[in-house]
């Protein structure tokens, strides 16, 4: 297949080219002009340059695709209302409804987030049929995945849009040149995070996301959402994963909810007053507090989703972070 691939220079768009490729498949990254590509010339692709937010842009890059992956999306959480984030996330996926529809892609694979579905307990974690609950932190960020993620499946029912979500958990591997979940492996190799908090999350090694959404491809049910995740962890034993694997002494002091919730409410503060971006936000203090478990049983069994140990991704992550100087 000729692919389509936005977001390609992603964390996960970068570990999901080698594995489309190693599969004979077409590549066509479509970035944003002067956007980094340093891992990805190296590999045989083609660049397409332009932006999400303008529809031509997408229907000369689509052409002559026979499938189309959007992983592009602004995941910036602060400020928590921006009309940037919304703008990016929900008319950058309708204008590539419209342009895969319009080329008649064979499958549209859609990457959206697993906090578009209820989490749960370890007990008893979400899955694809728990409802949206993220709405109670009043981000953006979430609340416009959701909204795409409803665009994409209008579009399968009413105008046959071949696609497929996967929805990833907290993804941890190579590439992390933002840095996203390498931050928090840095901050505890570094000893400057002291302690957790009570809530947890579930986590993936990056790879096995690439692998369900290439398997996507072909694999899946049209107008189905995939929980792409593994393991899920409360924060404390988390943090004891990473310090193992980075070889430190994990945090040990357990923060309270309501220390957490006043330290992120002085962060959101500060943040509005010097217009700066906190360290902890409250809305990230609230979800600090919460157990964003979830199950994959679906992804595994109907996409062919690995489970590798999140350990090779801590440790894929922290080596990556090292050999560019993150830390």
């Amino acid at each position: 297949m000729k692919i389509l691939l936005t977001g390609a220079n992603g964390m996960l768009g970068s570990n999901l080219v080698p594995e489309l490729l190693s599969r004979g498949h077409q590549v066509r990254a479509f970035l944003l002009p002067k956007t980094s590509t340093e891992y990805l010339d190296s590999l045989p692709i083609e660049f397409h340059e332009g932006n999400i937010l303008v529809p031509e842009d997408i229907d000369k890059a689509i052409l002559g695709c026979d499938a189309v992956i959007h992983a592009a999306a602004n995941t910036n959480i602060d400020p928590s209302r921006s009309i940037l984030v919304r703008k990016v996330n929900i008319n950058g996926t309708k204008n590539i409804i419209n342009s895969a529809l319009k080329a008649k892609v064979k499958r549209a694979i859609f990457i959206g987030t697993a906090n578009s579905f209820g989490f749960g307990s370890k007990k008893h974690p979400g899955n694809e049929t728990c409802p949206y609950q993220s709405d109670k932190y009043g981000l953006d960020y979430m609340d416009s995945k959701y909204e795409a993620q409803q665009l994409v499946l209008k579009a399968v029912k009413e105008n046959g849009l071949p696609a497929i979500i996967v929805n990833p958990t907290f993804m941890f591997g190579a590439h992390d040149s933002k840095p996203g979940s390498g931050k928090l492996i840095i901050s505890i190799y570094n000893e400057s995070l002291p302690g957790y908090t009570m809530g947890g999350r579930n986590y993936i090694y990056v790879k096995d996301v690439a692998v369900a959404i290439a398997n996507a491809l072909t694999k899946g049910k049209i107008g189905e959402c995939y929980i792409a995740g593994n393991i899920n962890l409360t924060y404390k034993d988390a943090f004891a994963k990473i310090a193992k694997v980075v070889g430190v002494n994990p945090p040990t002091m357990k923060f309270p909810d309501w220390a957490v919730e006043f330290y992120g409410m002085c962060g959101s503060i500060y943040g509005s007053i010097f217009n700066k971006k906190p360290n902890v936000s409250y809305p990230m203090a609230k979800i600090s507090e919460d157990e964003h478990f979830f199950s994959s049983k679906k992804a595994v069994k109907e996409l062919g989703m690995p489970q590798t140990k999140i350990e090779i991704g801590i440790r894929e992550c922290f080596n990556w972070m090292k050999s560019h100087k993150y830390c």
